[in-house]
Order: C-alpha cells, then structure tokens, then sequence
C-alpha cells in the first residue's frame, strides 16, 4: 500500500435505525428548485424540463445534533430543511422503477446556505460553491432503510427555529420525485452506494443567527436539529 504524505479525516458516516453499521458517505448531490413555492421565494420558476443539481463536499457532512459556528465570509446564512436519499445499489441509465428500488434509505437533512454569497456568485454567472458547500453545512439525521419508509405524497415537511415554524409543506409539493431525480441523476453519473441525494426545499427559508436551535422533521423520519453557535 502506498503510505500517504498526511492524514485525511475519517470518512464521515450516518447511522441507519436498525443496524448496528453506518452509511459511509460516499459523494453528496443537490437538487436545485424542486418546490415551486421556494423558487418563487427566491424569484424564480421551475424549471419543468429536467431538474438540476449543486454538489456538497462529504467533508462538510456532519450528524444531527451537533452545534457549529456561524460560518465565515456571510451575513445572511439560511436553513434549508429537505428529504436525503441514500444510495444503496450501482446504478447508470436507469429507469423509474429500477431507480426506486436502488434507494436503500431515506433521511432528514439540512441544507444550510450562505445565501448572500450564492446570490453574488450566481448573480455574476458563477458556480455556487462559496454560498452552497460551506463547512458543516450538510447535516444529517439517522436514516431509516426503504424497506421500513416510503415518501408517500401527504408526509409532512416542517422545519422550525427556537419552536417557531419556519418551513410547512408536504412532499406532494416535490417538482421532481424520487424515482424521477434517481433515473435522471444516473443518465449523468454510475451512481453507487454511498451516494446521498438532497431533494430540494419547500418554501419558508430564512436566516439564522448565533444562539439559533434549528429543528426539522418529515413524517415518519428521525427528526434533525442543528445548534448554531458565534462566529470563530
């Protein structure tokens, strides 16, 4: 084996209720604009075509009750409460239904945001990644396997701040389904397990500040809370 000049950090991983291993993270995909009522918060439309995504680094993954610091280089930093996917077959060119039954779990996940930065950047034709895949911005709950959970349409999605409801919507409200965003994510990338998918954010994002006790849930999934602390 060939010796490293450096020590990396641990592979990040998610516990997954019912089993006694994690869910190593492999690579992190964002779905962009999948609630109409969150595009149009943001000023814009869906786009009905196809949908479209952002990466986040798995570095940046962290657990769920975790208290972080307010990031750098931001005054206006969002929560975003989505449904996670989570990959658990190889998968390339699929269909719908083969794309289903290649999603081993599903979780509660946030999707927090420099949104000043990714306004900027996306404002001068840019990439997002100084608004999106900020440090500690991918945050997971514990996954529960498909086999245990499915996204049926009348779940709810909810995100609150310090108990104030903040996000209120269901997942009838996704542009894009979970067997639509797998199918077409895979025509893209041989997609593989440890491969997790953010399926966007309903309407009711906002800023957070230091002291902020940020929770969401969707119906039937491990509920996510994150702490956020002052700046370093």
């Amino acid at each position: 084996m060939t010796a490293h000049l450096f020590d990396l950090p641990a592979i990040p991983a998610i516990p997954v209720t019912g089993e006694s291993a994690a869910y190593p993270i492999g690579r992190i995909f964002c779905v962009g604009r999948n609630y109409a009522a969150h595009a149009a918060e943001m000023g814009h439309e869906v786009d009905r075509e196809a949908p479209f995504y952002f990466t986040k680094s798995p570095a940046n993954a962290i657990l769920g009750g975790a208290s972080i610091p307010y990031p750098p280089g931001t005054d206006d930093f969002h929560h975003e409460m989505e449904l996670a996917l989570a990959i658990g077959k190889p998968l390339f060119r699929a269909t719908p239904e083969r794309a289903r039954d290649a999603v081993y779990a599903y979780g509660c996940a946030l999707d927090m945001t420099r949104r000043d930065l990714q306004i900027r950047e996306r404002t001068r034709q840019r990439p997002w990644d100084l608004g999106k895949d900020v440090e500690n911005s991918a945050v997971f709950a514990p996954l529960t396997r498909a086999a245990d959970w499915a996204p049926g349409d009348g779940k709810r999605i909810y995100l609150e701040v310090n108990g104030e409801v903040r996000q209120d919507a269901t997942l009838a409200e996704m542009i894009w389904k979970v067997d639509e965003i797998v199918s077409h994510l895979s025509g893209f990338y041989h997609l593989r397990p440890g491969d997790l998918i953010l399926t966007g954010t309903p309407a009711g994002v906002g800023p957070v500040v230091a002291g902020d006790a940020i929770a969401g849930g969707i119906d039937g999934l491990c509920p996510v809370a994150l702490m956020l602390g002052a700046a370093e």
